[in-house]
């Protein structure tokens, strides 16, 4: 994993999620919402999340929403 963080931006928690009754999971970014994941991919995400570390969890909401993979964001 090293090399997918080089900058440890991953060690600040910058993402944050939270889950709802219905199965919805809102992904925040700085406090800001960025994403809604229902169904099977918030199914599949909330398993992942269950197994993986602090640091992990943070790469795989990362990931999950897609724009932040240039690694230029502020």
């Amino acid at each position: 994993m090293s090399n997918v963080d080089k900058r440890n931006k991953l060690d600040e928690q910058i993402f944050s999620y939270r889950t709802t009754k219905d199965g919805k999971i809102f992904i925040y970014w700085y406090d800001k919402q960025v994403k809604i994941l229902k169904g099977k991919q918030a199914s599949k995400l909330l398993l992942k999340i269950s197994r993986a570390d602090k640091k992990e969890k943070q790469l795989l909401l990362a990931k999950i929403t897609e724009n932040f993979k240039k690694g230029n964001e502020k």
